[in-house]
């Protein structure tokens, strides 16, 4: 099976918004009659029962007897949404084998501790969250997005511990209208309304003593080609978005200016979590 990265908060859609991106994670799973097994393709991934994917898959069903192979293209600790895939495919997985019909968004979130990118990682496309449930919608065709990852990563517990318990009302009042803009300007392919709708006040601000470098880029998205650019979930990882036609120059301009930065393209996914066989 297949799950999507996926990009959070979408500028002033602190988690509300997100968008699921076309880098994946994937998840092979079978009975063995032994051990548990996982092989996690030998990167960062723990490789026992503490990796995400066999957590999730034991929130569901016991994983004594199964192997677990995990290949990753989601950039660990970079905002990108890799705990959240990791997490749909285990819970995805244990549905489909043991045909449980879980609450499987309800049980992402309580296992990811916040609603976004495990929507979007379930869902696909752009999703709109609220009281744990999600709403899922389709961009007008012809946005794509450009990545710059920072190599310095941001750590999700220390970016949502620099945010305060309450915000000044005119901060709160900013982001309801400008969010409004950004999935008004989605919905109508309107990349001018899209950039406006993407300011924010409520988190990136107060978080960018965490990644300075990412708020440099962000500031400079209309200078090097972009219709606008957000910080990608915690961060580090900047989301720049443009027009399909602009994708290719917008890339070659990154990777000039910011040599420091793994600068990929990642286009907006359709298709959420993605069963190929049982």
């Amino acid at each position: 099976m297949r799950v999507p990265a996926s990009s959070a908060n979408l500028g002033p859609g602190y988690d509300s918004m997100a968008a699921a991106l076309a880098l994946h994670l994937e998840l092979e799973v079978g009975e063995t009659g032994g051990e548990l097994s996982v092989d996690a393709g030998g990167g960062e991934l723990p490789a026992g029962r503490d990796n995400l994917c066999v957590r999730a898959f034991e929130a569901l069903h016991p994983a004594d007897g199964i192997a677990f192979r995990i290949r990753s293209d989601i950039p660990v600790a970079a905002g990108l949404g890799s705990s959240a895939a990791a997490i749909v495919a285990g819970l995805v997985a244990a549905d489909h084998m043991y045909e449980l019909d879980a609450p499987l968004l309800e049980l992402a979130i309580e296992l990811e501790g916040h609603p976004d990118n495990v929507a979007a990682a379930l869902l696909g496309g752009f999703v709109i969250v609220a009281g744990g449930s999600a709403e899922r919608f389709e961009a007008a065709p012809g946005i794509e997005g450009v990545l710059a990852i920072p190599p310095e990563p941001v750590r999700t517990a220390e970016a949502r511990a620099a945010l305060p318990a309450e915000v000044p009302l005119a901060d709160a009042v900013h982001n309801a209208a400008h969010a409004a803009l950004l999935v008004l300007g989605l919905s109508r392919g309107d990349l001018d309304l899209v950039a406006r709708g993407l300011d924010d006040r409520l988190h990136q601000p107060r978080r960018e003593h965490l990644y300075p470098r990412s708020m440099e880029l962000v500031r400079r998205a209309r200078e090097l080609g972009a219709a606008g650019a957000s910080i990608s979930g915690a961060g580090p990882a900047v989301l720049f978005w443009c027009h399909w036609q602009q994708t290719g120059t917008l890339v070659e301009r990154l990777r000039a200016e910011a040599p420091d930065c793994d600068v990929r393209r990642a286009q907006f996914s359709p298709g959420g979590a993605d069963v190929r066989a049982l």
